[in-house]
């Protein structure tokens, strides 16, 4: 039995578009439309369990459809508690959608990941089972904030690996508690391949990466991705959920790691500041202040003659001032000339007024002339960031073709940048952006008007 009548429910939705979406990830169906599925999670308060799911033409404008299950699981609901479903994972496999949702309740250890099918994204959805629950918990680390304990079933992300010759699937999963794992799954089940008595997974799998049990702050919702060339990135979300949420990338040979960051720092060592930041609280120069972004998933977009196959950061954001406030909100994600993932310090403003035919993005070096609205991705990732008005300070300068460049700044750095065309969201007129990633760690990001 499945529901998508937010009427069902005595609860007014009408209005909600793009807000109280939280945990997103988004895909689409052959049509070109665009559906979104988030955690079960309202601003103002409690509500209904079931995965929140909303469509879109343009990924701009949502409109809210109502929930893809009538509640949580029995399985899952006898095994956590939970009252609702967070994160789900939501991923075509041949002809067979399969999402992976999340039982739990906010600072438990008592949780699971559990699977369900339809034929179209809109449903109706069919329950499969649980994949992965999380282990009993020692008693010594009970009442610690993150302890060496097994790690915490929530925050899917499912990657098909075919580095081999051979078509092996797995699901990354893992939140606060015990670090992120993955484990390997039956591609022609969607469920554990080692399965245990429950059907769940026998053992957490492979760790992937970890913060030090000493450190208050998370590392989750990571999600692994396919870089150009070969080799995999890892995106995933750090520290406090409602301030200081940010998104941190690393990347790797194997799908199951290591995973590095840009100074070479392997996630799964116990180092607080390990991780490349990429994402953070921001104010663009007369916009609204966003805090805590994260906890986001690519959607990768069908190639085309004219275009690779365009891809985009799908998280969600807070407001500045009023922290409980989420919504969700995309950005394009690109790519540097040696496959390190950054993502555009503007919202996706649709397709009429982006650009995806990469041939035409800049290819002269002058185009990095002159003053840019500049922000330090990285500086201070607890503070929301305010833009400076600056020169790029690049010598050097080499084109690479297709908006790529290196570069060097004045302080000896390598810079390896990406320059394309996007939109102001705050003037609300075409702008080149530009993303540059250097050999310390730092990633910029600017915009000037066109």
């Amino acid at each position: 039995m499945t529901t998508l009548d937010p009427a069902a429910d005595v609860l007014d939705t009408t209005g909600w578009g793009a807000e109280h979406a939280h945990d997103p990830t988004a895909v689409r169906d052959d049509d070109g439309t665009y559906w979104l599925f988030s955690t079960d999670a309202c601003s103002d308060g409690p509500v209904r369990g079931g995965v929140q799911v909303r469509r879109s033409d343009d990924l701009v404008t949502w409109t809210f459809h109502g929930w893809a299950l009538p509640g949580v699981p029995r399985a899952a609901a006898q095994a956590t508690g939970a009252t609702g479903l967070w994160a789900p994972e939501v991923v075509r496999v041949g002809g067979q959608w399969r999402m992976y949702w999340s039982a739990s309740s906010f600072g438990s250890r008592r949780s699971a990941i559990g699977l369900a099918v339809a034929d179209h994204p809109a449903g109706p959805w069919h329950e499969r089972g649980l994949v992965v629950t999380s282990p009993a918990v020692p008693a010594d680390v009970t009442g610690t904030p993150h302890g060496d304990g097994p790690p915490n079933a929530i925050d899917a992300a499912y990657a098909v690996d075919t580095s081999d010759g051979r078509e092996r699937h797995w699901l990354a999963y893992g939140s606060f508690f015990g670090g992120v794992h993955a484990v390997e799954l039956d591609p022609a089940t969607g469920l554990a391949l080692d399965a245990g008595r429950d059907g769940a997974a026998a053992a957490p799998g492979v760790l992937l990466a970890r913060r030090a049990p000493e450190v208050e702050g998370a590392v989750e919702g990571a999600y692994l991705l396919p870089r150009p060339g070969g080799g995999w990135a890892m995106l995933a979300s750090w520290d406090s959920l409602f301030s200081t949420y940010h998104v941190r990338a690393a990347v790797a040979e194997h799908v199951t790691g290591p995973y590095r960051d840009r100074l070479g720092r392997d996630l799964r060592a116990p180092a607080a500041d390990s991780g490349t930041v990429v994402l953070a609280g921001h104010r663009l120069d007369g916009g609204p202040g966003l805090r805590a972004p994260g906890h986001g998933a690519v959607l990768t977009e069908p190639a085309s003659p004219r275009r690779p196959g365009r891809q985009t950061f799908v998280h969600h954001v807070r407001d500045e001032d009023a922290p409980t406030r989420h919504r969700v909100q995309v950005r394009r994600l690109v790519w540097t000339h040696d496959g390190w993932p950054l993502v555009s310090p503007q919202p996706w403003a649709g397709p009429g007024r982006e650009v995806d035919d990469e041939s035409t993005w800049p290819a002269d070096p002058t185009v990095l002339d002159g003053a840019w609205e500049v922000l330090d991705v990285g500086a201070d990732p607890a503070v929301v960031q305010r833009t400076r008005t600056a020169a790029l300070d690049l010598t050097d300068v080499r084109a690479l073709g297709a908006g790529r460049f290196t570069a060097r700044r004045s302080d000896g750095a390598a810079v390896s940048l990406v320059a394309f065309p996007g939109w102001d969201a705050v003037r609300d007129v075409a702008a080149t952006v530009v993303v540059a990633l250097d050999d310390r760690g730092r990633v910029t990001a600017a915009t000037r008007p066109a």
